[in-house]
Formats: C-alpha cells, sequence, structure tokens
C-alpha cells in the first residue's frame, strides 16, 4: 500500500501545482479610468445665417475634442463658436476622446434667413351674396373653392381681416336700423354677434394698433372697440349720406371712406378729426387702401371702372373697363404676385390684373353675386 502512495504522490501534487498556476485574478472595475460622455448644447435663442452661434460644451472625462459643423468645417477646440452663411438643416457631431475611450453625440440644427420671404399658399376670401355664403379660394391655378360658412339670414356686402389674431369681421345689413356685425374664426367657427342696431353697414375697417373697428353705416362712420363695446353710432356723420365702402391706412392712421348720394370720398384721422373730400364725383361700393404703395383702388361706376388715385386723390388713371357697370363691390391686392384683385357683382365674376390694370382676366365666373374680398 505504501508503494502505491509513493508512486501517485509525483502525478497529483504536479496537478495541484498547475491548478494554482492556472488560476485568474478578479477584475477591478474600480481600477478603471472614467467613461468618457460626449455632449453639448447652444446658448444662442436663433440660429440665424451671418450670425455667430455659441457652443457649449457639457462632455464629461474627455482630454481633447473635435466638432463636425456638418458644412464641411470642423474644429478642435473645446467651446467653439460658428457662423454659417446659408440657410438650412445641419448636422452638428461632437467626438470627446479621453482614457476612458471616445464619446460621441450629434444633432441636427437648422440655420434660417430672417430676411427671406416664405412663399405662402395665399387665399382668396369672399362672399357670395346670392348663395348666402362665405367662400374662398386658393391662388394657386386649378385651385377648387370651398365654402367657409353659410351665413343665410345675414344680408352682408363687406368684410374685413384680422390678420394677427386670424378673426374675420363680417357686416350684415339684414334690414334697415337692424344691421349687425359679426366675428369669427378665419375657419367660420365661433361666430359671434358684436354689435346690433345699426343702421346699414356695408364696409368694415380694422385698426389693430388702436383696437377700434370703423364702420359705413348709412349717413355715419361708427367706431366700436373690436369686441363691440365702446359703440359710437356717430363717430363721423355726413347728413344724408349713404355709407358703401372704408378702409384704414395704419401707417399714416387715416380713414377712407365712399359716400355713394353725394358721391365723394373722403378721408379723416383715426380720431375722426379732419374730415375732407379726398376724390369728388366718384360713385362706387368699393375699395381698398394700399398702404404698401401708397395708392387707393375704388369703383366708380360714373366712369364704368376700377380707378386708382394717390392717397391723397391724385393722379386718378382707371385701370380697367368693367362691363354693365356693375364692378368693384370688393377689391383686394395680392402683394406677393402685385394682383389686385375686384368683384363684378351682377356679372359674376372675380377679375384680376397688374396694379396698373395690364394683364387683365377673369379668375372665376359664374359666382353668384360676389362681394368684400380680402386675401389671407
Amino acid at each position: 500500500m505504501m508503494i502505491i502512495l509513493k508512486r501517485l504522490f509525483p502525478a497529483f501534487l504536479i496537478a495541484i501545482i498547475a491548478m494554482v498556476a492556472c488560476k485568474k485574478e478578479k477584475y477591478n472595475f474600480d481600477d478603471l479610468p472614467p467613461t468618457v460622455k460626449s455632449f453639448f448644447t447652444i446658448t444662442n435663442t436663433e440660429l440665424n445665417i451671418d450670425e455667430a452661434i455659441q457652443f457649449s460644451n457639457k462632455s464629461e472625462d474627455a482630454e481633447s475634442y473635435t466638432w463636425d459643423f456638418g458644412d464641411g468645417t470642423t474644429s478642435t477646440e473645446k467651446e467653439p463658436k460658428k457662423t454659417y452663411t446659408s440657410p438650412g438643416t445641419y448636422t452638428v457631431k461632437l467626438k470627446a476622446v479621453g482614457k476612458g475611450g471616445t464619446g460621441n453625440y450629434a444633432v441636427d440644427i437648422v440655420i434660417i434667413d430672417p430676411n427671406i420671404i416664405i412663399d405662402t399658399d395665399k387665399e382668396l376670401y369672399f362672399i357670395e351674396y346670392g348663395s348666402k355664403l362665405v367662400r374662398k379660394i386658393s391662388l394657386v391655378p386649378g385651385s377648387t373653392v370651398e365654402t367657409v360658412i353659410n351665413m343665410t339670414g345675414k344680408e352682408a356686402h363687406g368684410m374685413a381681416y384680422d390678420s394677427v389674431n386670424q378673426k374675420i369681421y363680417y357686416c350684415d345689413f339684414q334690414s334697415s336700423n337692424s344691421g349687425k356685425i359679426w366675428r369669427m374664426d378665419a375657419d367660420g367657427s365661433n361666430l359671434t354677434e358684436l354689435l346690433s342696431g345699426l343702421a346699414s353697414p356695408y364696409g368694415i375697417a380694422i385698426n389693430l394698433a388702436e383696437g377700434k373697428m370703423y364702420i359705413a353705416d348709412g349717413p355715419n362712420v361708427s367706431r366700436a372697440n373690436l369686441d363691440g363695446t365702446g359703440y359710437e353710432k356717430t363717430f363721423i356723420n355726413v347728413p344724408g349720406g349713404a355709407m358703401r365702402a372704408i378702409g384704414f391706412n395704419k401707417k399714416t392712421n387715416i380713414i377712407y371712406f365712399y359716400e355713394v348720394n353725394d358721391e365723394n370720398l373722403y378721408a379723416a384721422k383715426s380720431d375722426g378729426s379732419g374730415v375732407g373730400m379726398v376724390i369728388e364725383g366718384a360713385y362706387g361700393y368699393g375699395m381698398y387702401v394700399d398702404e404698401v404703395n401708397g395708392k387707393i383702388y375704388y369703383d366708380d361706376r360714373n366712369k364704368t371702372g376700377i380707378m386708382q388715385a394717390n392717397l391723397d386723390g391724385s393722379g386718378i388713371v382707371k385701370i380697367v373697363n368693367v362691363s354693365g357697370n356693375r364692378g368693384g363691390s370688393g377689391i383686394t391686392v395680392d402683394y406677393k404676385d402685385s394682383k389686385v384683385y375686384w368683384a363684378e357683382t351682377n356679372n359674376g365674376f372675380i377679375k384680376r390684373a397688374n396694379l396698373d390694370g395690364t394683364g387683365a382676366e377673369t379668375f372665376m365666373s359664374g359666382v353668384s353675386n360676389p362681394r368684400g374680398m380680402f386675401i389671407k
């Protein structure tokens, strides 16, 4: 038995030594360098072309940095500034490197040109009196007319649009001395009665700066706050008059209004003072004050056409003829394409031309008595 043990011992000892020699040491994660984290923010509130953008580096445990600004330029600064010269979307990447490895972070930024004019899809809103509808149509060729709201029981001639609050103001001359002013959202919702008991409201203009509306109402230009409070029936009075159109120039704070019994176009300050005749002998139902180009466009049925004049009434020219002596019950201007639009009521047309009257064409036909209009 002893002889057997002596023979086995060397092999047994070798096996134990081998097991001890192959034993692994435990990996100590606490001895590793911290993991590198890459991150940045942008301090600018607006990202405009030609303005330096400050990048704030929030990376952790990094020793070097490589920036890629997405336009072919790079930087190795910790917190660089970058100026883009062209608008667009750029992917900004930050690679941070340290003893603990490499961290990567990227984000898309949008650089804009604050002076660029955005091409939007303009829409023409108009009253289709014969159908008792407010309708709209895109100015893009081939567009289909849409109904905004049915206004049955509410006889209308004029509208105005508050582009800041996106509200439509609508004149309702349903019957004498029971006229109303309505307001609605641009999609026709939230229809609200603001004023009632008016004589015969045909036109309305908005003075946003002072929070006022002006109404062409029988012998008066009435005034009220935009919510209908503070109503002043005889804000401006023309004895024996019949107001049919009104406009407001926010650059000069001048009101323009059209009186058809004596056939004159007047102007006054926004506080109602300084009333004076601007154009004598003009008979019509539509007017548009082009404050951008310093012109008035108005309907003159005595001259069977759409007229253009300077804001002081000088330089009167007829830019287009209107057949049947029934034009201009709604006039507006598209500044994007430099076009004037007008409604020919009994003819059933909405037409347009260049601002000097050239290139006149029919924009819509078969419209049931089109009237007051604006472009949104």
